[in-house]
């Protein structure tokens, strides 16, 4: 099955943040504040995605209030922080939307994604994932993370389902 046929299928998008979301690095000043950057077209990206009336997930293995406000600017529909078992937090989002592996799609970059990875129906890595998440994924972005990925991502199922014209008046 190809990209397109697989991207038809998906209901929800699953993000992680660091290495996806934003570039990776994370940044603390002398008072021990955490700054993160994000990607504008990201984010309406993640508003558009909602306009089309689908859901959306972050899991994410460390809290940050950055995340929650980001999230809600995005319109993230439910936000998973502190989730060391991504795939214990996966199990909890199929029985909360009602959903099939093949209706989902993950965007991960590293080890701790994994077993997500393994099991969705649209796996997704950015260009700098660890070689381990490259070989389980069935899409490697050409955006890198936190400058386009997810937008990439979000156009690729949208033109796929149709929804793009009208998600993007």
């Amino acid at each position: 099955m190809n990209i397109e046929e697989k991207a038809k299928k998906i209901k929800l998008l699953i993000l992680d943040v660091d290495g996806v979301m934003t570039d990776g690095r994370i940044i603390y000043d002398n008072f021990g504040d955490e700054f993160k950057a994000f990607d504008v077209q990201d984010g309406y990206g993640m508003v558009l995605w909602c306009r089309a009336g689908l859901k959306s997930a972050i899991i994410t293995a460390k809290k940050s209030r950055i995340v929650s406000r980001r999230a809600k600017m995005c319109h993230v529909t439910k936000v998973f922080q502190e989730a060391r078992d991504k795939g214990a937090v996966y199990e909890k989002l199929l029985k909360i939307f009602k959903l099939t592996d093949e209706e989902v799609c993950f965007m991960g970059d590293d080890l701790i994604d994994l077993p997500v990875m393994r099991r969705v129906g649209l796996a997704v890595a950015v260009p700098y994932s660890r070689e381990e998440i490259k070989s389980l994924a069935h899409y490697v972005t050409k955006a890198d993370a936190g400058r386009g990925a997810v937008r990439e991502v979000v156009e690729l199922i949208l033109k796929s389902q149709n929804k793009w014209p009208q998600a993007a008046v």
